[in-house]
């Protein structure tokens, strides 16, 4: 199955907007879905970017969130455990929540890749993405992703 992803901030395939990166607060953008399986215990969302110089960099790593959930908002605050119990876990850049596009150089991909899940996870805390990935097999219902490009 295929969950739809989108953003109020940006379209698909467009320019994330500044405020969302390094040339503006970055803050993270709204992110909505829609389309989980009625089986969905938890949902994850993986924001990377392929186009990193030393390999794909992970912005955000975030899980659990509640099956009933139809988005993330704007500003997303970077702590490890939000109050509805959503989890957030290191990206490349060794912090918590979310990092903003700042290419060195052209124009980069950012994917947020979406994962309905029919188990609410157990990572280590401060899991990254292949931690996260290996807790995550086996347990996919469906996925979708939203792809938004950044230059400086």
């Amino acid at each position: 199955m295929t969950l739809a992803v989108s953003s109020s901030a940006f379209a698909a395939g467009q320019q994330i907007p500044d405020q969302y990166s390094c040339k503006g607060t970055g803050i993270s953008p709204p992110i909505a879905w829609s389309g989980a399986p009625k089986e969905t215990k938890s949902l994850a969302l993986i924001m990377d970017d392929p186009d990193a110089p030393m390999g794909t960099f992970v912005h955000w790593v975030i899980f659990n969130v509640p099956p009933d959930s139809s988005g993330l908002p704007e500003a997303v605050p970077a702590t490890s455990r939000l109050p509805d119990g959503t989890l957030q876990g290191a990206n490349s850049a060794g912090r918590t929540g979310y990092t903003g596009p700042c290419p060195p150089s052209g124009t980069h991909r950012y994917f947020f890749k979406l994962y309905s899940l029919d188990a609410v996870l157990e990572p280590a805390s401060g899991a990254g993405k292949e931690q996260l990935l290996k807790h995550m097999q086996g347990h996919i219902l469906a996925q979708g992703e939203l792809m938004g490009t950044f230059k400086k």
